[in-house]
């Protein structure tokens, strides 16, 4: 009986110690790492959603951008953090790719992190040079041929959606197009812009004012249909049938951040993504705000786990070390 007494008591009180926490919490900054440099699509929506975020909470919220490693330092920051809810990582999908890309990695993507929620679904844009003997995919497929190992794109690392999605496009026409490793997709698309390299896959947040100010030009859309923001670029699958990609951004924790913080967290955030000037500004860059709980989230993420892993066997892309 004594021992079932302290084990119910050792019970409650845990539960009483994460309901005091989630009750005080956030009694401090939060820390938003971002992967990516200052500038690209993860940095600014972490700017418009942290913003409002603290502006609800009452508390700062920072944003640490932690560029390397294909979007993994910042991952292995977090893992390295208290898990008390005030480090938060924001990133995209590539989360969910890189298990299957790399060799070895200093984090566990499914046991070292707890999901808190989808932040957007985004679209991703196939764009290039404007000066590219090239206005769609067909004629990419073309060029890309006529002069295999000729053209460049920008990458922001291999274990990323945007690269990816290039290396799936090269797999599914047989180009031999090279990459050109970049920090972010702002210096890729300077760099496009520049005529450094000639094509890239990009977010449709940062890349749309560049393609309706005439500094790139928009070859296709990677979603299975076509965005309402740029209605007259045709979709990959209507040159290559059954191609599709697409990203999204969420936020995680480490895993064993107390269950009422995940919850206090998520639900601070979706009212963040509910507010009329952020919907504003995530639709005018082609984002869907989303605000999932943290099981629709979890599930989400452990879902592309299984996806990417078969798209990176069947493209036989070889595992980084």
């Amino acid at each position: 009986m004594t021992i079932r007494l302290l084990t119910s008591l050792a019970l409650l009180l845990a539960l009483a110690t994460g309901s005091a926490l989630a009750q005080s919490y956030p009694n401090r900054p939060i820390r938003v790492l971002v992967p990516f440099a200052a500038g690209g699509a993860v940095d600014t929506l972490a700017r418009i959603v942290g913003q409002k975020l603290s502006e609800s909470i009452g508390q700062p919220v920072i944003i640490e951008n932690r560029p390397g490693a294909g979007g993994n330092l910042a991952s292995e920051v977090l893992t390295k953090s208290t898990p008390d809810g005030y480090t938060v990582l924001q990133t995209v999908n590539g989360i969910a790719i890189s298990p299957s890309l790399y060799k070895t990695l200093p984090f566990d993507s499914q046991k070292d992190f707890t999901a808190v929620t989808q932040l957007v679904r985004s679209q991703l844009i196939l764009v290039a040079n404007p000066k590219l003997e090239a206005n769609n995919v067909a004629e990419l497929i073309k060029l890309a041929k006529a002069k295999p190992g000729a053209l460049n794109y920008g990458s922001t690392g291999v274990g990323n959606p945007l690269s990816l999605t290039m290396e799936m496009l090269k797999s599914a026409a047989g180009l031999d197009i090279q990459a050109v490793t970049y920090r972010g997709d702002a210096p890729a698309n300077a760099a496009l812009i520049a005529g450094e390299i000639q094509l890239g896959v990009m977010p449709m947040a940062t890349t749309l004012p560049l393609v309706q100010g005439g500094q790139l030009k928009a070859l296709a859309i990677g979603g299975a249909a076509r965005s309402p923001a740029m209605p007259d670029v045709p979709t990959v699958a209507e040159t290559i049938p059954g191609f599709e990609s697409t990203s999204w951004q969420g936020y995680f924790v480490p895993a064993a951040t107390p269950r009422d913080i995940v919850v206090r967290l998520q639900q601070e955030t979706a009212k963040a993504l509910k507010h009329p000037d952020v919907m504003e500004r995530l639709r005018a860059g082609g984002n869907e705000g989303v605000g999932s709980t943290p099981e629709e989230f979890d599930r989400v993420f452990r879902a592309d786990i299984v996806k990417f892993a078969k798209i990176i066997a069947d493209a036989k892309i070889p595992k980084l070390d």
